[in-house]
Protein backbone atom coordinates (compact mmCIF):
# COMPACT_ATOMS: atom_id res chain seq x y z
CA UNK A 1 0.00 0.00 0.00
CA UNK A 2 2.97 2.08 0.53
CA UNK A 3 4.54 1.87 -2.33
CA UNK A 4 1.46 2.54 -4.35
CA UNK A 5 0.39 5.78 -2.87
CA UNK A 6 4.77 6.91 -3.12
CA UNK A 7 3.64 6.19 -6.89
CA UNK A 8 0.90 7.82 -7.32
CA UNK A 9 2.26 11.07 -5.19
CA UNK A 10 5.52 10.85 -7.67
CA UNK A 11 2.94 11.22 -11.06
CA UNK A 12 0.45 13.36 -9.23
CA UNK A 13 -0.01 17.25 -10.70
CA UNK A 14 -1.10 18.63 -7.79
CA UNK A 15 -3.74 18.05 -5.07
CA UNK A 16 -5.29 14.83 -6.00
CA UNK A 17 -3.48 13.80 -8.59
CA UNK A 18 -4.14 10.53 -9.81
CA UNK A 19 -1.28 9.11 -12.05
CA UNK A 20 -1.13 9.35 -16.05
CA UNK A 21 -5.23 9.48 -16.90
CA UNK A 22 -5.36 12.48 -13.93
CA UNK A 23 -2.68 13.95 -15.63
CA UNK A 24 -4.34 14.06 -19.19
CA UNK A 25 -7.44 15.30 -17.75
CA UNK A 26 -5.39 17.88 -16.79
CA UNK A 27 -3.66 19.11 -19.92
CA UNK A 28 -3.49 22.85 -20.49
CA UNK A 29 -3.94 23.52 -24.28
CA UNK A 30 -0.45 24.74 -24.32
CA UNK A 31 0.53 21.40 -23.71
CA UNK A 32 -1.28 20.16 -26.97
CA UNK A 33 -0.12 22.67 -28.76
CA UNK A 34 3.70 21.43 -27.80
CA UNK A 35 2.63 17.92 -28.42
CA UNK A 36 1.28 18.75 -31.45
CA UNK A 37 4.22 20.18 -32.90
CA UNK A 38 6.38 17.69 -31.64
CA UNK A 39 3.71 15.15 -33.47
CA UNK A 40 4.35 17.34 -36.70
CA UNK A 41 8.07 17.46 -36.61
CA UNK A 42 8.44 13.86 -36.61
CA UNK A 43 5.96 13.49 -39.36
CA UNK A 44 8.10 15.77 -41.37
CA UNK A 45 11.04 13.84 -40.81
CA UNK A 46 8.55 10.11 -41.18
CA UNK A 47 7.65 11.12 -44.18
CA UNK A 48 10.90 12.60 -45.80
CA UNK A 49 9.55 16.23 -45.49
CA UNK A 50 12.37 16.81 -43.48
CA UNK A 51 15.26 14.77 -44.65
CA UNK A 52 17.01 13.30 -41.67
CA UNK A 53 20.55 14.90 -41.59
CA UNK A 54 19.40 18.28 -40.62
CA UNK A 55 16.83 16.52 -38.22
CA UNK A 56 19.53 14.97 -36.91
CA UNK A 57 22.03 17.94 -36.47
CA UNK A 58 19.10 20.14 -35.20
CA UNK A 59 18.95 17.76 -31.87
CA UNK A 60 22.13 17.62 -31.82
CA UNK A 61 22.01 21.47 -31.46
CA UNK A 62 19.62 21.49 -28.92
CA UNK A 63 20.47 18.51 -26.72
CA UNK A 64 22.30 20.42 -23.99
CA UNK A 65 19.99 23.49 -24.08
CA UNK A 66 17.34 20.97 -23.04
CA UNK A 67 19.10 19.47 -20.42
CA UNK A 68 19.55 23.20 -18.91
CA UNK A 69 16.32 24.17 -19.68
CA UNK A 70 14.99 21.58 -17.68
CA UNK A 71 16.76 21.85 -15.05
CA UNK A 72 17.17 25.21 -14.20
CA UNK A 73 13.80 25.30 -14.19
CA UNK A 74 13.20 22.86 -11.38
CA UNK A 75 15.85 24.67 -9.67
CA UNK A 76 14.23 27.84 -9.59
CA UNK A 77 10.73 26.38 -8.74
CA UNK A 78 12.04 24.60 -5.78
CA UNK A 79 14.19 27.86 -5.21
CA UNK A 80 10.42 29.52 -4.73
CA UNK A 81 8.87 26.86 -2.77
CA UNK A 82 11.95 27.59 -0.40
CA UNK A 83 10.07 31.21 -0.09
CA UNK A 84 13.60 32.66 -1.46
CA UNK A 85 11.37 34.85 -3.79
CA UNK A 86 8.60 35.38 -0.94
CA UNK A 87 11.52 37.11 0.89
CA UNK A 88 12.64 39.00 -1.26
CA UNK A 89 9.80 40.67 -2.66
CA UNK A 90 8.89 41.15 0.99
CA UNK A 91 12.25 43.31 1.49
CA UNK A 92 11.30 44.80 -1.71
CA UNK A 93 8.40 46.35 -0.31
CA UNK A 94 9.44 47.30 2.97
CA UNK A 95 12.26 48.99 1.45
CA UNK A 96 10.04 51.23 -0.79
CA UNK A 97 8.79 52.30 2.97
CA UNK A 98 5.48 53.15 1.72
CA UNK A 99 6.79 55.18 -1.39
CA UNK A 100 5.59 54.27 -4.40
CA UNK A 101 8.51 55.91 -6.68
CA UNK A 102 10.95 53.85 -4.27
CA UNK A 103 9.24 50.72 -4.84
CA UNK A 104 8.89 51.43 -8.47
CA UNK A 105 12.69 51.35 -8.86
CA UNK A 106 13.16 48.45 -6.68
CA UNK A 107 10.47 46.10 -8.45
CA UNK A 108 12.62 46.69 -11.78
CA UNK A 109 16.16 46.11 -10.63
CA UNK A 110 14.47 42.96 -8.87
CA UNK A 111 12.28 41.61 -11.63
CA UNK A 112 15.36 42.65 -13.88
CA UNK A 113 17.63 40.48 -12.20
CA UNK A 114 15.49 37.77 -11.86
CA UNK A 115 15.09 37.69 -15.76
CA UNK A 116 19.12 38.23 -16.37
CA UNK A 117 20.10 35.76 -13.90
CA UNK A 118 17.49 32.96 -14.08
CA UNK A 119 15.76 33.57 -17.42
CA UNK A 120 12.60 35.08 -18.59
CA UNK A 121 10.32 32.09 -17.86
CA UNK A 122 11.47 32.18 -14.04
CA UNK A 123 9.95 35.89 -13.95
CA UNK A 124 7.00 34.84 -16.05
CA UNK A 125 6.35 32.40 -14.00
CA UNK A 126 7.32 32.25 -10.11
CA UNK A 127 7.97 35.72 -9.92
CA UNK A 128 4.36 37.46 -10.77
CA UNK A 129 2.07 34.87 -8.45
CA UNK A 130 4.46 36.25 -5.78
CA UNK A 131 4.16 40.19 -6.41
CA UNK A 132 0.45 39.87 -7.07
CA UNK A 133 0.17 37.86 -3.79
CA UNK A 134 2.27 40.86 -2.15
CA UNK A 135 0.04 43.38 -3.80
CA UNK A 136 -3.28 41.83 -2.44
CA UNK A 137 -1.56 41.42 1.03
CA UNK A 138 -0.44 44.92 1.82
CA UNK A 139 -3.16 47.12 -0.92
CA UNK A 140 -0.85 47.86 -3.81
CA UNK A 141 -2.68 48.05 -7.06
CA UNK A 142 -1.86 44.33 -9.11
CA UNK A 143 -1.78 45.01 -12.73
CA UNK A 144 1.38 47.61 -12.64
CA UNK A 145 3.14 45.10 -10.68
CA UNK A 146 2.28 42.08 -13.06
CA UNK A 147 3.15 44.44 -16.23
CA UNK A 148 6.45 44.91 -14.40
CA UNK A 149 7.15 41.21 -14.43
CA UNK A 150 5.84 40.38 -18.09
CA UNK A 151 7.87 43.10 -19.80
CA UNK A 152 11.03 42.79 -18.23
CA UNK A 153 10.63 39.25 -18.33
CA UNK A 154 11.31 39.75 -22.16
CA UNK A 155 13.30 43.32 -22.17
CA UNK A 156 15.72 42.38 -19.86
CA UNK A 157 16.51 38.95 -21.41
CA UNK A 158 19.46 40.31 -23.43
CA UNK A 159 22.72 40.55 -21.01
CA UNK A 160 23.14 36.18 -20.60
CA UNK A 161 22.52 33.07 -22.12
CA UNK A 162 20.71 32.21 -19.59
CA UNK A 163 18.32 34.88 -19.76
CA UNK A 164 16.70 33.29 -22.79
CA UNK A 165 16.63 30.02 -24.75
CA UNK A 166 17.59 31.81 -27.85
CA UNK A 167 20.58 33.75 -25.97
CA UNK A 168 21.45 30.20 -26.12
CA UNK A 169 21.77 29.79 -29.58
CA UNK A 170 23.31 33.01 -31.09
CA UNK A 171 26.07 32.71 -28.37
CA UNK A 172 26.42 29.28 -29.81
CA UNK A 173 26.52 30.85 -33.33
CA UNK A 174 28.95 33.72 -32.79
CA UNK A 175 31.11 31.88 -30.34
CA UNK A 176 30.60 33.97 -27.26
CA UNK A 177 31.18 32.86 -23.55
CA UNK A 178 28.32 33.98 -21.24
CA UNK A 179 31.25 37.14 -20.12
CA UNK A 180 31.84 37.42 -23.51
CA UNK A 181 28.12 37.83 -24.58
CA UNK A 182 27.56 40.02 -21.49
CA UNK A 183 30.20 42.73 -22.86
CA UNK A 184 28.35 43.15 -26.02
CA UNK A 185 24.91 43.16 -24.44
CA UNK A 186 25.15 45.10 -21.41
CA UNK A 187 24.66 48.72 -23.39
CA UNK A 188 21.63 47.12 -25.34
CA UNK A 189 20.48 45.68 -22.13
CA UNK A 190 20.82 48.81 -20.32
CA UNK A 191 18.74 51.10 -22.82
CA UNK A 192 16.23 48.07 -23.20
CA UNK A 193 15.29 48.22 -19.53
CA UNK A 194 15.87 52.60 -19.26
CA UNK A 195 12.98 52.77 -21.74
CA UNK A 196 11.13 49.87 -20.41
CA UNK A 197 11.39 51.47 -16.80
CA UNK A 198 10.18 54.70 -18.27
CA UNK A 199 7.10 53.16 -20.55
CA UNK A 200 5.67 51.41 -17.38
CA UNK A 201 5.62 54.64 -15.15
CA UNK A 202 4.36 56.83 -18.02
CA UNK A 203 1.88 53.60 -18.31
CA UNK A 204 1.42 52.13 -15.33
CA UNK A 205 2.92 53.35 -12.25
CA UNK A 206 2.44 57.17 -12.47
CA UNK A 207 -0.30 58.58 -9.58
CA UNK A 208 -2.62 58.58 -12.21
CA UNK A 209 -2.81 55.22 -13.16
CA UNK A 210 -2.15 53.68 -9.91
CA UNK A 211 -4.56 55.85 -7.66
CA UNK A 212 -2.84 55.90 -4.50
CA UNK A 213 -0.20 58.03 -2.73
CA UNK A 214 1.60 55.69 -0.74
CA UNK A 215 1.31 52.04 0.71
CA UNK A 216 1.47 50.28 4.02
CA UNK A 217 5.00 48.09 3.47
CA UNK A 218 4.08 44.41 4.93
CA UNK A 219 5.90 42.97 8.41
CA UNK A 220 8.91 41.57 7.70
CA UNK A 221 8.70 38.09 6.33
CA UNK A 222 9.58 34.59 8.09
CA UNK A 223 10.98 31.97 6.47
CA UNK A 224 9.62 28.33 7.13
CA UNK A 225 12.94 26.66 6.93
CA UNK A 226 15.66 29.22 7.33
CA UNK A 227 18.06 26.71 6.35
CA UNK A 228 16.66 25.50 3.27
CA UNK A 229 16.19 29.26 2.06
CA UNK A 230 19.88 29.90 2.87
CA UNK A 231 21.15 26.67 0.63
CA UNK A 232 19.28 27.57 -2.17
CA UNK A 233 19.74 30.93 -2.60
CA UNK A 234 23.43 29.82 -1.94
CA UNK A 235 22.93 27.24 -5.03
CA UNK A 236 21.44 29.84 -7.51
CA UNK A 237 24.75 32.38 -6.60
CA UNK A 238 27.01 29.81 -7.18
CA UNK A 239 25.30 28.83 -10.53
CA UNK A 240 25.63 31.93 -11.45
CA UNK A 241 29.22 32.65 -10.37
CA UNK A 242 30.20 29.24 -11.91
CA UNK A 243 28.70 30.37 -15.50
CA UNK A 244 30.02 33.98 -15.49
CA UNK A 245 33.50 32.94 -13.76
CA UNK A 246 34.54 29.51 -15.09
CA UNK A 247 34.54 27.98 -18.06
CA UNK A 248 31.90 25.42 -17.01
CA UNK A 249 29.27 24.47 -19.38
CA UNK A 250 25.35 25.96 -19.03
CA UNK A 251 23.64 22.16 -18.67
CA UNK A 252 26.53 21.22 -15.91
CA UNK A 253 26.50 24.29 -14.01
CA UNK A 254 22.56 23.94 -13.65
CA UNK A 255 22.35 20.30 -13.10
CA UNK A 256 24.59 20.54 -10.36
CA UNK A 257 22.77 23.53 -8.98
CA UNK A 258 19.42 21.72 -9.12
CA UNK A 259 21.29 18.07 -8.06
CA UNK A 260 22.27 20.62 -4.75
CA UNK A 261 18.45 22.09 -4.31
CA UNK A 262 16.90 18.85 -4.94
CA UNK A 263 19.37 17.49 -2.14
CA UNK A 264 17.97 19.47 0.47
CA UNK A 265 15.06 19.20 0.12
CA UNK A 266 15.22 15.83 0.19
CA UNK A 267 17.74 16.29 3.62
CA UNK A 268 14.96 19.03 5.02
CA UNK A 269 12.15 16.40 5.03
CA UNK A 270 10.41 17.99 1.99
CA UNK A 271 10.82 14.81 -0.35
CA UNK A 272 6.93 15.33 -0.86
CA UNK A 273 7.65 18.08 -2.88
CA UNK A 274 9.92 16.30 -5.33
CA UNK A 275 7.24 15.78 -7.90
CA UNK A 276 7.88 14.66 -11.50
CA UNK A 277 5.22 17.45 -12.23
CA UNK A 278 8.03 19.95 -11.15
CA UNK A 279 9.95 19.02 -14.86
CA UNK A 280 8.91 21.52 -17.39
CA UNK A 281 7.52 19.06 -19.67
CA UNK A 282 5.77 21.68 -21.78
CA UNK A 283 8.91 23.26 -22.64
CA UNK A 284 10.88 19.90 -23.37
CA UNK A 285 8.42 18.91 -25.65
CA UNK A 286 7.45 22.19 -27.16
CA UNK A 287 11.55 22.67 -27.65
CA UNK A 288 12.39 20.12 -29.98
CA UNK A 289 8.93 20.03 -31.88
CA UNK A 290 9.97 23.85 -32.74
CA UNK A 291 12.94 23.49 -33.92
CA UNK A 292 11.45 20.62 -36.14
CA UNK A 293 8.70 22.56 -38.00
CA UNK A 294 11.12 25.19 -38.41
CA UNK A 295 13.44 23.34 -40.23
CA UNK A 296 10.31 21.75 -42.74
CA UNK A 297 9.03 25.07 -43.15
CA UNK A 298 12.66 26.36 -43.50
CA UNK A 299 13.23 23.81 -46.52
CA UNK A 300 9.81 24.51 -48.46
CA UNK A 301 10.08 28.37 -48.89
CA UNK A 302 10.66 30.07 -45.57
CA UNK A 303 14.53 30.40 -46.15
CA UNK A 304 14.24 32.58 -49.50
CA UNK A 305 11.65 34.63 -47.97
CA UNK A 306 13.53 35.61 -45.13
CA UNK A 307 16.71 36.05 -47.18
CA UNK A 308 14.70 39.07 -49.11
CA UNK A 309 13.55 40.15 -45.58
CA UNK A 310 16.68 40.30 -43.58
CA UNK A 311 19.06 41.13 -46.51
CA UNK A 312 23.09 41.05 -45.65
CA UNK A 313 23.81 44.29 -44.57
CA UNK A 314 25.99 44.32 -41.53
CA UNK A 315 25.82 48.26 -40.68
CA UNK A 316 22.89 50.14 -39.05
CA UNK A 317 20.19 49.99 -41.71
CA UNK A 318 20.85 46.08 -41.58
CA UNK A 319 20.73 45.89 -37.85
CA UNK A 320 18.11 48.03 -37.63
CA UNK A 321 15.94 45.97 -40.44
CA UNK A 322 16.90 42.75 -38.78
CA UNK A 323 15.78 43.49 -35.85
CA UNK A 324 12.58 44.60 -37.00
CA UNK A 325 11.76 41.76 -38.73
CA UNK A 326 12.54 39.40 -35.87
CA UNK A 327 10.48 41.86 -34.06
CA UNK A 328 7.36 41.37 -35.99
CA UNK A 329 7.57 37.49 -36.85
CA UNK A 330 7.78 37.22 -32.98
CA UNK A 331 4.53 38.73 -32.55
CA UNK A 332 2.93 37.18 -35.66
CA UNK A 333 4.31 33.88 -35.10
CA UNK A 334 6.44 33.28 -31.67
CA UNK A 335 10.16 34.52 -30.79
CA UNK A 336 11.33 31.03 -30.63
CA UNK A 337 10.75 29.72 -34.46
CA UNK A 338 11.25 33.69 -35.60
CA UNK A 339 15.07 33.54 -34.01
CA UNK A 340 15.61 29.87 -35.67
CA UNK A 341 14.34 30.66 -39.21
CA UNK A 342 15.99 33.99 -38.72
CA UNK A 343 19.26 32.41 -37.75
CA UNK A 344 19.62 30.53 -40.50
CA UNK A 345 19.52 33.17 -43.03
CA UNK A 346 22.08 35.74 -41.49
CA UNK A 347 25.76 35.55 -43.01
CA UNK A 348 27.91 33.97 -40.92
CA UNK A 349 30.20 36.66 -40.51
CA UNK A 350 27.72 39.17 -40.27
CA UNK A 351 27.77 39.27 -36.33
CA UNK A 352 26.01 42.32 -35.45
CA UNK A 353 23.27 41.64 -37.86
CA UNK A 354 23.05 38.38 -35.63
CA UNK A 355 22.85 40.11 -32.76
CA UNK A 356 20.39 42.44 -33.89
CA UNK A 357 17.87 39.89 -34.50
CA UNK A 358 18.36 38.63 -31.03
CA UNK A 359 17.07 42.19 -29.53
CA UNK A 360 14.68 42.13 -31.75
CA UNK A 361 12.82 38.26 -30.88
CA UNK A 362 13.90 39.09 -27.12
CA UNK A 363 12.99 42.83 -26.77
CA UNK A 364 10.38 43.15 -29.40
CA UNK A 365 7.72 40.37 -28.56
CA UNK A 366 5.41 42.50 -26.28
CA UNK A 367 1.93 43.16 -28.47
CA UNK A 368 0.39 39.86 -28.71
CA UNK A 369 -0.21 37.25 -26.07
CA UNK A 370 1.63 34.62 -28.44
CA UNK A 371 4.82 36.48 -29.58
CA UNK A 372 6.36 34.77 -26.41
CA UNK A 373 5.93 31.88 -24.04
CA UNK A 374 6.96 33.45 -21.18
CA UNK A 375 3.92 35.92 -22.11
CA UNK A 376 1.64 32.95 -22.08
CA UNK A 377 2.32 31.74 -19.24
CA UNK A 378 2.10 35.11 -17.47
CA UNK A 379 -1.62 35.37 -18.82
CA UNK A 380 -2.07 32.34 -17.15
CA UNK A 381 -1.17 33.28 -14.10
CA UNK A 382 -2.52 36.58 -14.11
CA UNK A 383 -5.91 34.60 -15.14
CA UNK A 384 -5.32 32.23 -11.78
CA UNK A 385 -4.59 34.99 -9.57
CA UNK A 386 -8.24 36.67 -10.66
CA UNK A 387 -5.88 39.73 -11.97
CA UNK A 388 -7.61 41.53 -15.29
CA UNK A 389 -5.72 42.72 -18.15
CA UNK A 390 -7.28 44.91 -20.06
CA UNK A 391 -6.44 43.70 -23.67
CA UNK A 392 -6.63 47.16 -25.89
CA UNK A 393 -4.17 48.74 -23.40
CA UNK A 394 -1.86 45.67 -23.16
CA UNK A 395 -1.78 45.88 -26.82
CA UNK A 396 -0.87 49.54 -27.51
CA UNK A 397 1.27 49.96 -24.67
CA UNK A 398 3.17 46.95 -25.66
CA UNK A 399 3.38 47.85 -29.25
CA UNK A 400 5.07 51.40 -28.32
CA UNK A 401 7.31 49.69 -26.29
CA UNK A 402 8.66 46.77 -28.45
CA UNK A 403 9.51 49.84 -31.20
CA UNK A 404 11.11 51.93 -28.61
CA UNK A 405 13.00 49.41 -26.96
CA UNK A 406 14.17 47.87 -29.79
CA UNK A 407 15.01 50.74 -31.72
CA UNK A 408 17.10 51.94 -28.54
CA UNK A 409 18.60 48.43 -27.68
CA UNK A 410 20.06 48.63 -31.53
CA UNK A 411 21.18 52.18 -31.23
CA UNK A 412 23.29 50.49 -28.10
CA UNK A 413 24.68 47.44 -29.51
CA UNK A 414 25.93 50.01 -32.95
CA UNK A 415 27.51 52.03 -30.33
CA UNK A 416 29.92 48.94 -29.20
CA UNK A 417 30.04 47.54 -31.82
Amino acid sequence: MARDSSWRQLWSVGPGGDGPKGIARRLHPLDWVAGGLLALGLIAVVTGLLPTEPAAEQMRRIGPLVVFLGTVIVMAELTSRAQVFDVVAAWVARAGRGRYVLLFVLCVLFASLTTITLNLDTTAVLLTPVVLALAARVGIAAVPLAMTTVWLANTASLLLPVSNLTNLLAADRVALSPSGLAAVMWLPQLAAIGVTAACLWAFYWRRGRRGQDRYTPPAAPVAEDPVLLRICAVACAGFLLAILLADVPLWAASLTAMVVVVAAFAVRGRGRELRLSLVPWRLLVLVPGMFLVVETVNAHGLHEMLERALGSDNGFAGMVRSAAVGAGMSNVLNNLPAYVAGEAVVPAGNREQLLALLIGVNVGPLVTPWASLATLLWFERCRLHGTRIDMGRFLWTGLVLSATATLAAVCALWLVS
